[in-house]
């Protein structure tokens, strides 16, 4: 079941800007508060849906609570949910960051496989489908209470999700920031302290590393996905830029725009938009791989400063150009912290 996924095109992103007015998470977040965090007088009772399709009971000890998803939706969860299967690389690093070992998961983005990132984390853990794309059949074998559904848009995979369990959540909206997104994860797992920690020792640890950055404090950065048909930078507020705006680090001129989306793939005559004291590059596909090694041996590419300042790094696409996640986000401060660091 193709879907048509992040990052936004510039027509997707002012669609999205319209639906998302109040923000996904935030609405997750609202969710606190209408049943309680515990389950003190919450209904007990098994969802009769996800008992048919083989779900298992919802927490039945303890009880339900009703949060909002990115969409508004209010979605009665379990209380402790006790087997999730999450259907984003975004999902998934947010579960493992809270310390929950999903039973289901999918491969990452633009993968055949769970991320290399998580490799060790998901060891054993059955892969349902493709990222946004679950096999049916897999996730119910994997009996979840709570599906966590990412961007989800497919109005008949949530149904058909819907059917499997009715605890099944849009998580992100198109222009949810991915700290607003895990805390509304957290709230749904019921984890919202939890989460606000993490995010609190992202912080600081992203201050801590780009204070260390010695002369390249402050350096403006160029975050760049190379596609086919060539490469698109990366807006402000998208995940790996605001990485590195949290480490006090800018962005070129032709880069700092606001939107969390990727600029369209730039010609070879337009080049020098990607041109910065640093230049951090990601491929999705080997397609992409293949047009970046093509474009290496051209004097467009060859006269950036930061190509003949030896400045160009090359990243890892499943980890940069993705919605992210908090331990995404500690691989991106890794890797600028290696590249800059001392340099």
């Amino acid at each position: 079941m193709p879907f048509a996924r992040r990052p936004l095109s510039p027509v997707r992103r002012r669609a999205a800007q319209a639906l998302a007015v109040t923000g996904a998470a935030a609405l997750l977040l609202t969710g606190c508060g209408s049943s309680g965090s515990s389950s003190s007088g919450s209904s007990a009772s098994a969802s009769p849906a996800a008992d048919a399709a083989g779900g298992g009971k919802a927490d039945a000890a303890g009880g339900k609570r009703t949060v909002k998803d990115a969409t508004g939706k209010a979605v009665e969860v379990p209380a402790e949910p006790k087997r999730i299967v999450t259907l984003t690389q975004e999902d998934l690093d947010a579960v493992l960051a809270l310390g929950v070992k999903p039973v289901g998961i999918t491969n990452g983005q633009g993968l055949a496989e769970p991320p290399a990132y998580l490799k060790d984390k998901v060891q054993g853990i059955p892969v349902v489908g493709n990222l946004l794309q679950p096999v049916m059949d897999k996730v119910i074998a994997a009996k979840p209470d709570l599906i966590l559904a990412g961007d989800m848009q497919d109005e008949q995979v949530l149904k058909q999700l819907r059917e499997i369990t009715p605890a099944t959540l849009v998580t992100m909206a198109p222009t949810d920031d991915w700290k607003l997104a895990f805390r509304g994860i957290g709230n749904a797992v019921n984890k919202l302290e939890q989460a606000n920690k993490v995010i609190g020792d992202y912080d600081a640890k992203a201050a801590k590393a780009g204070g260390e950055l010695t002369k390249n404090k402050g350096a403006a950065v160029s975050i760049v996905r190379w596609n086919p048909t060539g490469p698109s930078w990366m807006e402000k507020k998208q995940f790996a830029s605001g990485v590195a705006l949290d480490m006090g680090l800018t962005r070129p001129a032709a880069q700092d725009k606001d939107g969390n989306a990727h600029s369209p793939a730039l010609s070879l005559e337009k080049l020098n938009e990607i041109d910065g004291d640093w230049l951090f590059l990601s491929t999705l596909t080997d397609d992409g791989k293949t047009a970046l090694k093509e474009v290496q041996s051209k004097p467009a590419y060859q006269e950036l400063n930061a190509v003949k300042n030896n400045h160009a790094v090359t990243v890892d696409g499943s980890v940069w150009s993705t919605r992210g996640g908090p331990l995404a986000a500690d691989v991106v401060i890794g890797d600028f912290s290696k590249a800059l660091a001392g340099n």
